[in-house]
């Protein structure tokens, strides 16, 4: 449950990385604006998990997509494939050889919850995000930026300690640290906005 949670973060932060900025100082105002622009965006991350009692730490890599209209594709290659679609009904997650497993908002409501929780974070929703989590934003110089989240309210601060995005032009960290003293880095690159529609091969991740 709790790297299902995880995971659903990670895919709604990855909503915010059509965000881009300009040379100038950068406040949060700034941030909220762009957050909630509609923008199909490709990418590339790497992701790196560290679990208390595991001498090494787990290494992901795939791409990421997001469709305003659609949902996001977070698609695994390695160390295996595996692809998880999320929209505001459902979680799907597909591994080859197997049968696709489905969360809902009916049949699980409190990640629906949550979803919608974060999803104010992408809506310019400030006075929402400041009703559950304790906000810290720098302006790093030269269009950088960090914004840190100290959940505050339940059941976000019995799962998660802190969240950090940090970025310039686009997203380019999550890191989250749980409760457990586990902790997840996610880093994304080669982020794209063109084309603005779907390809036809982008179109199938979202075919029943």
């Amino acid at each position: 449950m709790n790297h299902t949670l995880r995971l659903c973060l990670v895919l709604l932060c990855g909503a915010m990385m059509s965000l881009s900025t300009a040379a100038r100082a950068v406040t949060l105002g700034d941030l909220q604006q762009r957050f909630a622009q509609k923008t199909t965006l490709r990418a590339q991350f790497e992701q790196l998990r560290t679990i208390s009692g595991m001498s090494q730490p787990l290494k992901s890599s795939g791409n990421l997509l997001i469709s305003p209209e659609d949902g996001l594709v977070w698609n695994q290659s390695a160390p295996f494939a595996m692809m998880m679609l999320m929209n505001d009904v459902k979680m799907e997650q597909r591994i080859s050889g197997q049968a696709p497993q489905i969360v809902t908002a009916q049949s699980h409501p409190q990640l629906f919850q949550f979803n919608s929780l974060l999803t104010a974070l992408f809506h310019a929703d400030r006075k929402a995000l400041e009703q559950n989590f304790s906000l810290s934003f720098s302006d790093l110089g030269g269009g950088r930026w960090r914004l840190v989240l100290q959940p505050t309210t339940t059941p976000i601060n019995k799962l998660f300690r802190q969240i950090t995005l940090s970025g310039a032009e686009f997203l380019n960290e999550i890191q989250i640290e749980d409760m457990q003293g586990d902790g997840t880095h996610v880093r994304f690159f080669n982020q794209k906005t063109k084309p603005d529609a779907l390809t036809p091969d982008e179109k199938r991740y979202f075919s029943p």
